[in-house]
C-alpha cells in the first residue's frame, strides 16, 4: 500500500513539473516575441539633421513633445563693405525664434526679425518618419506666415493684409549614412501684395540641402534655393546659396554660416535675395539653438 502511495505521488510531481515547464516555455516565448517586436518597431532613423535649419532652409527635425526650442539667427553686413564697414561687422540683422512641440509630430513657432521688422508664425507636421524597413525618406510639411511692420509714412494704406506673405514647403529628407543626410524642398510663396502688375503673387521654387558629418560633433552644411525665371521683374533677384559649419555642444547647436541672403525666414531668403557670391555680397553670421524639455519621461534635443 505504501509503495502505491509513493508511486502515485511521484507520478503527480512529474505531471506538475511538465506543466510548469510548459508554462515557463510559454512565458519565455512571449518574452522573446515581445523583445523581437520592440526591436522591429524601433527601426526609425533618428537625427537626420542635428538642427531645425540647414542654414536658412528648415529641416525635418523639430522639438519633441513638450519641448521648447529657442533660436537666435544673426547676420552681419556684406563682407564686400571693406575695411570701412569692418567687412560687414559694423551692421547686423537678427531674428529670435521660439518653437514648441505640441506632440512628437506637430510643432508651432513664432519669431521676430529686425529686417523690415517682420513677425512670423509657423506650423510643422511630420507626415512620415524614415524607417529602415518600410520608408526610405522622412517627410514633413512646413508653413509660415510673415508680416512686415516697418512704417512707411508715404504709404499709410499698407495695412496688415497687404503686408502679409505665406510660405509652404514640403520637406523630403533621407539619411544615407551616419555621415550624409540630404533634403529636397519644393516651396510655394504667396504675396498678398506685389510692387507692380508685372510681378507674380505666387512663386514656386525648388531647394536642396545637405549635411556631411566630419566628427562626432561637427558637420558642414550647404543649401541652394533655386528661383526659376524672373517672377518679380521689378526687383533684382538671385537664387540663395548658403553654407555653414555645425558644432554640437550638449543642448546647444552652434552654426557658423555664410550666405548671399540677408533674410532668414519665409519669403525673405527665398524671393528677396538681391546679392551674389561673385560680387562678394556675402553675409557672415551664426545660428544658435537651445532646447529645453519638460517631458518627464523623455528629453529630446535636436
Amino acid at each position: 500500500m505504501l509503495k502505491k502511495i509513493i508511486l502515485s505521488a511521484c507520478f503527480a510531481l512529474a505531471i506538475s513539473g511538465l506543466r510548469a515547464q510548459d508554462k515557463d516555455s510559454n512565458l519565455l516565448n512571449i518574452l522573446n516575441d515581445s523583445i523581437a517586436g520592440q526591436e522591429k518597431a524601433d527601426t526609425r532613423v533618428r537625427s537626420i539633421f542635428k538642427a531645425t535649419q540647414i542654414v536658412n532652409l528648415p529641416t525635418v527635425e523639430q522639438p519633441g513633445k513638450k519641448n521648447l526650442q529657442f533660436m537666435i539667427m544673426h547676420r552681419f553686413g556684406k563682407v564686400n563693405g571693406g575695411a570701412y564697414e569692418l567687412f560687414g561687422l559694423d551692421n547686423a540683422t537678427i531674428r529670435f525664434g521660439l518653437d514648441y512641440g505640441i506632440t512628437n509630430r506637430l510643432s508651432v513657432g513664432v519669431g521676430r526679425s529686425s529686417l523690415n521688422k517682420t513677425f512670423d508664425g509657423s506650423l510643422k507636421y511630420i507626415i512620415a518618419y524614415q524607417n529602415k524597413e518600410s520608408m526610405p525618406v522622412a517627410i514633413s510639411i512646413y508653413g509660415v506666415a510673415t508680416t512686415q511692420t516697418l512704417k512707411y509714412t508715404d504709404k499709410p494704406y499698407l495695412d496688415f493684409s497687404y503686408r502679409t506673405a505665406y510660405t509652404t514647403q514640403l520637406l523630403i529628407a533621407r539619411k544615407f549614412s551616419e555621415r550624409l543626410s540630404l533634403e529636397l524642398v519644393p516651396s510655394w510663396v504667396h504675396y498678398n501684395l506685389v510692387p507692380t502688375l508685372a510681378d507674380k503673387n505666387d512663386i514656386f521654387l525648388l531647394s536642396a540641402g545637405g549635411r556631411m558629418k566630419i566628427t562626432k560633433r561637427v558637420s558642414v552644411n550647404a543649401e541652394y534655393n533655386y528661383i526659376t525665371g524672373n517672377p518679380l521683374p521689378s526687383q533684382d533677384l538671385h537664387s540663395s546659396l548658403s553654407m555653414g559649419v555645425d558644432i554640437e555642444t550638449g543642448g546647444h547647436v552652434f552654426q557658423l554660416v555664410f550666405s548671399n541672403s540677408q533674410g532668414m525666414v519665409g519669403p525673405a531668403y527665398l524671393t528677396q535675395t538681391n546679392g551674389t557670391w561673385n560680387n562678394g555680397d556675402i553675409y557672415f553670421g551664426f545660428n544658435i539653438t537651445r532646447a529645453f524639455g519638460w517631458n518627464k519621461h523623455k528629453h529630446k534635443t535636436n
